[in-house]
């Protein structure tokens, strides 16, 4: 009984349920779109991180992170990658050669790190060859080549062809250097990234620093980024003398975004749930007031105040159960086709390029994120049910019916 009185006293006023409906509606669809954009940025940083920086493994000597010298290296490049080729898991892997240099141009000079690559196998790993904007990647035979950011070309005033020499130390610890000349000049989005490295290739690299087949970095690429837990035991008895990471202890910045993500969820969600606590309290209010009368007849025809009391509530329930699965499916909708097309914020790609940020964002959202949603707006509503129904016990029948 109490059920069906409730669903027809909250259409004898259209209009104020219909308020209520639709605050419930626009408050669900913008957390819903909220936390898909951040969700959907977070996790475009990420993925583009993994693929064309760190990938989800990387191998080193097991002091190498400690002082990043040159001397720390693993020996044999080619037997490391020999030793992978029979795991059906990984996707791709290369080796890498480091080293901190002087660069140094006819009109400016930078301290950086030179990486030597394999090419070939690099364009598997990171598709870096496909971050060319101006000139080529490697390829043709060419004595020294190197790859150089836009935004470091620019600070050192050279151009494709220009000459530059890099400095460093070797293998005994002797300074050497060598020119260089810029065949390619790179953007991957990410300008702190951009600012501190320059590609060679790894045989030239090593030349110069007196090494032969040596390296200082294994990098691998898995096929499924939720394989990384499973296989790093067994990467870890592959390279039992090395130290093996996985993306997150390679870049700690990645594991707080996937731990913060958590908490600015739950933050942004009690925020917008807060907002509709006081919105539906002020609306369900004002419909107790303007029912005085009505309701000091029902109590002093018999209704007892727990009825009353549970008759609010439910009414108020009812107009959350209405609204929450439209606002959900408006949301859903909304992150489904902005996902499949995409959010182009290239106008502000300057300002998000500083933060590693791709302007390209594709927003995204947990199937788990819209069940809790859901149970976060009955919640709300059940919260926001309860004064009104305690102000609609506190009447006097008599004195409620007395009221115009």
């Amino acid at each position: 009984m109490l059920l069906t009185l409730a669903w027809r006293n909250i259409w004898r006023s259209k209009t104020r349920s219909f308020v209520v409906i639709g605050a419930i509606i626009v408050g669900v669809w913008s957390v819903i779109f909220l936390l898909g954009f951040m969700h959907g940025m977070i996790r475009t940083y990420i993925n583009t991180t993994i693929e064309n920086q760190i990938s989800h493994f990387q191998i080193h000597h097991s002091e190498y992170n400690k002082e990043k010298d040159i001397k720390f290296f693993i020996e044999d490049g080619e037997a490391a990658l020999a030793k992978l080729q029979s795991n059906p898991n990984i996707k791709a892997a290369s080796t890498r050669t480091r080293s901190n240099i002087m660069i140094a141009s006819a009109k400016a000079t930078r301290g950086i790190q030179a990486v030597g690559i394999l090419p070939e196998k690099e364009a598997t790993l990171t598709q870096f060859n496909t971050k060319i904007v101006e000139g080529e990647y490697f390829g043709k035979k060419k004595k020294n080549p190197l790859l150089v950011s836009r935004r470091l070309a620019d600070k050192l005033k050279v151009k494709i062809r220009s000459k530059v020499v890099l400095t460093f130390q070797d293998i005994n610890g002797e300074i050497t250097s060598g020119a260089f000349r810029i065949i390619g000049i790179f953007a991957t989005g990410n300008n702190p990234f951009d600012d501190m490295h320059v590609y060679t290739q790894q045989s030239d690299l090593n030349r110069l620093l007196g090494l032969e087949k040596q390296v200082h970095e294994v990098a691998i690429y898995l096929n499924d980024v939720e394989q990384v837990a499973a296989e790093k035991p067994a990467l870890a008895q592959l390279f039992p003398k090395q130290l093996v990471e996985t993306y997150k202890e390679v870049s700690p910045d990645i594991e707080l975004y996937e731990t913060q993500i958590q908490i600015s969820t739950m933050v942004i969600m009690f925020i917008i749930m807060l907002a509709l606590v006081f919105g539906i309290i002020n609306t369900m209010l004002m419909a107790v007031l303007e029912r005085f009368k009505e309701l000091g007849m029902l109590m002093a025809i018999g209704m007892n105040k727990v009825n009353v009391f549970f008759m609010i509530m439910i009414e108020t329930i009812l107009l959350g159960v209405i609204a929450s699965p439209i606002g959900i499916l408006l949301g859903y909708l909304t992150i489904y086709f902005s996902n499949k097309k995409g959010i182009d914020l290239s106008s502000y790609s300057s300002g998000m390029s500083e933060f590693g940020l791709s302007s390209f964002i594709r927003p995204w959202l947990e199937s788990h994120m819209y069940w809790q949603l859901a149970l976060a707006v009955f919640l709300t509503t059940l919260i926001a049910s309860i004064y009104p129904s305690y102000k609609a016990v506190k009447l006097k029948p008599v004195e409620a019916m007395r009221k115009l």
